[in-house]
């Protein structure tokens, strides 16, 4: 392959950078001189990846919350399309994000740049009609769960499902009493684990009431341990103010995300692919979500599946408790985590769930799949 073969990677939010990280960190392996730009973070930069944005920048989450931003993000995108007119990427590999990517995939089409649309934009849970603008500008899917390929199998849209890059990455290697050791907590303390999310219009909403919650539980488990991930992308300084409001220690953590999880007893969580990410560590934890009522009353017009949980989703039974909306409330977050925190069925119950959400994900190698499929497509280019 000439050296000079150029990648572009859209990812929108964290969960994005971290798979195209995870996919550019096995293409080095198998053809290690192509040149890659585009938005991302810190773990598409760590692979070699040159971003000319951050994508802490374009992470929002909401109807109203996006509106808010249309100015800045229009002035992203505006930008993003005068980047690949000048530089003419041999592909354009667009990481979720539907509501950028896909317009952006329309310019690409426009410019004739091979788009690979990774990740596929939840086409089965609302905005079906999405796939026929799939159709039209996006060469290729490549997708992670085996029931979305004949979604696209049927309207005529090449598809691959190259398996969630989760079955890999996620590896229970320690105990729980091994984890807490290295975090320096007493293996017979309890450990409560706080999950905001990794946009700032999540957290904002989120961690006060789980804050909150915790408050509650401390006066009911004597020496609790509170933790909280900073996210990848999440600026600390926009989290630690809102811990330092708590009377409780609350440590903020930016260090091994998945050893941080496995210490602890229970978490609760904004959701999201961390959500799995938890529930493959065996980890008793449950859902929250909750955005602006204008957006929610939109967005549950047009929904078809009774599920935001991808734990959920991917075994199509409510296997993970989902406390949505009104119910993201500091008194329900304590009545639930009192339950996972104190009841002897709790890990049990996590580890079946992990069992079943790892047997419903599909095939593993995800990110080297996707690695493979990529390089498959620039020699069809040339």
């Amino acid at each position: 392959m000439p050296t000079s073969k150029l990648i572009y990677v859209i990812a929108g939010e964290a969960s994005g950078d971290a798979h195209a990280a995870r996919m550019l960190t096995e293409l080095n392996k198998i053809a290690p001189n192509y040149i890659v730009k585009g938005i991302g973070g810190d773990k598409m930069r760590a692979t070699g990846a040159e971003t000319f944005v951050d994508f802490s920048e374009l992470a929002v989450m909401g109807l109203i919350e996006v509106i808010k931003r249309y100015r800045s993000l229009k002035k992203i995108f505006n930008r993003t399309v005068e980047l690949l007119k000048i530089d003419r990427p041999d592909l354009l590999i667009l990481v979720d994000y539907p509501g950028f990517n896909l317009k952006l995939a329309k310019e690409a089409k426009a410019l004739g740049i091979e788009v690979l649309y990774y990740i596929s934009p939840k086409v089965w849970a609302w905005r079906a009609g999405r796939v026929k603008t799939i159709k039209q500008y996006v060469d290729h899917m490549a997708v992670l769960f085996p029931f979305e390929v004949p979604i696209y199998q049927e309207a005529g849209v090449p598809v691959t499902c190259v398996g969630h890059p989760l079955v890999d990455a996620v590896k229970k290697e320690l105990t729980i009493e091994q984890a807490k050791t290295k975090l320096n907590i007493n293996s017979a303390q309890k450990v409560l684990g706080l999950f905001p999310g990794s946009r700032r219009s999540e957290v904002d909403v989120l961690l006060p009431i789980m804050i909150e919650s915790a408050q509650r539980i401390s006066k009911k488990i004597a020496n609790l341990n509170v933790v909280v991930p900073l996210a990848t992308g999440l600026d600390r300084k926009i989290v630690a103010p809102m811990l330092a409001k708590s009377a409780l220690d609350i440590k903020l953590i930016d260090d091994d995300f998945y050893q941080l999880t496995s210490a602890c007893d229970a978490v609760v969580a904004a959701s999201g692919t961390v959500t799995l990410e938890i529930a493959l560590l065996g980890v008793p934890h449950f859902i929250s979500y909750r955005v602006s009522p204008i957006s929610y009353a939109v967005l549950s017009r047009f929904v078809k599946i009774p599920y935001v949980g991808l734990c959920n989703i991917v075994t199509g039974e409510n296997v993970v408790l989902e406390l949505l909306q009104n119910e993201v409330t500091a008194e329900r977050f304590e009545k639930e985590l009192m339950s996972l925190l104190t009841l002897v069925d709790s890990k049990p119950q996590a580890e079946r769930i992990r069992q079943q959400v790892l047997a419903d994900l599909g095939p593993s190698g995800g990110a080297h799949n996707m690695a493979d499929l990529v390089v498959s497509l620039l020699k069809e280019v040339g």
